[in-house]
């Protein structure tokens, strides 16, 4: 995943606001790589930090859908 205003991977991005959250899951997932990936292929070009938080902050629904992360209470259910 090439970030252009920083040029660092998703664990060394400093998100802000919602997207932290986003951004810590994914981690704890362990589908870090599979998300860099995933930026890659949409963005072969590279992303900016700005585009990149307001991914993280606004579609992590999509995000976790597509990475197939799964909220615990819908496991339980």
């Amino acid at each position: 995943m090439k970030i252009i205003d920083e040029g660092v991977n998703l664990r060394d991005f400093e998100a802000w606001s919602d997207a932290v959250d986003t951004k810590e899951r994914i981690i704890e997932e362990g589908k870090e790589d599979e998300f860099e990936s995933l930026i890659d292929e949409m963005y072969p070009e590279g992303i900016s930090s700005v585009h990149l938080n307001d991914l993280l902050w606004f579609e992590s629904d999509w995000i976790y859908e597509t990475l197939g992360i799964t909220d615990e209470e819908e496991e339980e259910e």
